[in-house]
């Protein structure tokens, strides 16, 4: 078989029974994708996706950031560069490196997303390898031909209850205007994902500020108007569905201004003027803004702070943004949340989702604030950590001081479509096992571990995002 129907399940006899009928109450409950990365042209146009290459390897920065790590370059895999320049095009020899390499993926969340889908959509069961890799592609390849594998079919038969696409301000939400007016049913939202104008050290800063004036009708060269066109843009992606705010800072830093001095702040990052330390501020006072705005509007905010992007200089230079050279880095939330907690930490109806790259703040930080402040919730997965350890050190290092209603369920953060089922197959595991546990210790009924299993395949992620 290429996968064991016990995969993820305790060792121990007892445990694994438990485990077991845990998952049979769940496997099948619908999908709530909230922070999904996936394209809304494919959900639009509905057209079939190309091939298996252009599928599985060139959009997914697990797999690409592993081969390259290796020596692979990223031109050798189809990966399009920023000036257009030469890269391999034969959608069959990207396959086949993919194939003759996948023994890099030994022991990694990747190769168990990737053979679930093997498995459970094409009816493999000889792994992946040099040697099957031509087999591999021509039965991918014929199905992505066949109806059954256009986007909305794979939707409905995900039982994708609603996923949430993530794009910015500057974004005309196109391809969301062209699902509304198709009738189709499938719940395809929005979120607002502000970054280009609001880190004045992203790319282009500010021609961005320029363009969402423009957008928006607002005077964006002053603090009230730019802050005015964010509460249009709001209001305009909630018209698409849009639920939730979305922020990629690169620490947790927030700050509480007066309006003198954030007026002033914003002169000079708008201008030449500005600082690294200005430009960290800033960030750190539009955090405080955007929860403002959200006690107003409802959206919840999700921050995802800890990480250093685009590490890779020469990588981000020649490819640009997004290529698995974003590396975890230490995070304070103690300190650096407080500004932002101290007006509205106690809000009820406000919720500020926290994600990590920085698994050591887990118990010491994050878990002792979700488990005081009304408004503050745990995502337990994102990147790196959307893993079966990782997944079962945030229960153990969060259930004590949280429990399990501080948390927010599984939030796949995936690019590749045909990987959702998987990453929720694995959190549904590792969650029963985890209950598993708790019950063979005697520390849970196992009725309490049924509900509790639903809630965090399903209910936890749909009330939290209010869908």
């Amino acid at each position: 078989m290429l996968i064991h129907p016990d995969r993820l399940f305790p060792v121990e006899p007892a445990a694994r029974d438990v485990a077991r009928k845990l998952y049979s109450g769940i496997q099948d409950l619908p999908i709530v994708s909230p922070h999904g990365h996936t394209d809304p042209r494919w959900y639009a146009e509905n057209e079939p996706f190309p091939d298996p290459a252009t599928l599985f390897v060139i959009p997914d920065h697990y797999i690409f950031r592993m081969l390259y790590s290796q020596g692979i370059p990223l031109a050798d895999l189809g990966i399009p560069t920023k000036d257009g320049g030469t890269v391999e095009k034969d959608p069959r020899t990207i396959w086949r490196r993919f194939a003759a390499h996948y023994h890099l993926f030994r022991g990694t969340p990747t190769r168990a997303w990737l053979d679930h889908t093997f498995a459970t959509l094409f009816g493999f069961e000889e792994r992946l390898s040099e040697a099957t890799a031509d087999h591999y592609f021509d039965r991918i390849d014929a199905a992505l031909r066949t109806p059954e594998f256009r986007p909305r079919a794979l939707f409905e038969r995900f039982r994708i209850k609603a996923i949430a696409t993530t794009e910015s301000p500057l974004d005309p939400l196109k391809y969301h205007e062209m699902i509304r007016k198709s009738g189709w049913e499938g719940r395809v939202i929005t979120a607002y994902r502000p970054d280009p104008v609001v880190d004045p050290e992203f790319e282009g800063f500010r021609q961005n500020l320029t363009k969402f004036g423009e957008i928006t009708g607002c005077d964006t060269s002053t603090w009230d108007g730019y802050l005015e066109a964010h509460r249009k843009r709001r209001a305009f992606f909630r018209e698409y569905g849009a639920t939730s705010t979305d922020h990629g800072h690169p620490t947790a830093r927030t700050a509480d201004l007066s309006l003198p001095d954030a007026d002033a702040l914003f002169r000079r990052v708008s201008t030449s003027g500005a600082s690294a330390e200005d430009a960290e501020l800033f960030r750190a006072q539009m955090l405080t803004e955007m929860a403002a705005m959200s006690v107003e509007d409802g959206m919840v905010m999700q921050i995802h702070p800890g990480s250093v992007r685009n590490h890779n200089n020469a990588i981000f230079t020649r490819f640009g943004r997004d290529m698995g050279a974003d590396i975890p880095s230490q995070t304070d939330y103690v300190r650096a949340l407080k500004p932002l907690l101290d007006r509205f930490g106690n809000e009820r109806d406000f919720t500020l989702i926290v994600f990590t790259l920085d698994e050591t703040s887990y118990s010491r930080e994050l878990a002792p604030l979700a488990g005081h402040y009304p408004a503050l919730k745990l995502g337990p997965a994102w990147w790196f950590f959307d893993a079966p350890e990782g997944m079962r050190r945030f229960r153990e290092m969060t259930t004590e001081t949280a429990g399990f209603y501080n948390t927010v369920g599984f939030n796949d953060d995936t690019r590749a479509y045909l990987s959702i089922p998987a990453r929720h197959d694995v959190a549904r595991r590792v969650d029963c096992a985890f209950l598993a546990n708790l019950v063979t210790t005697h520390r849970l009924d196992e009725d309490e571990a049924h509900e509790v299993a639903y809630d965090l395949a399903y209910r936890l992620a749909k009330e939290a995002y209010r869908l």
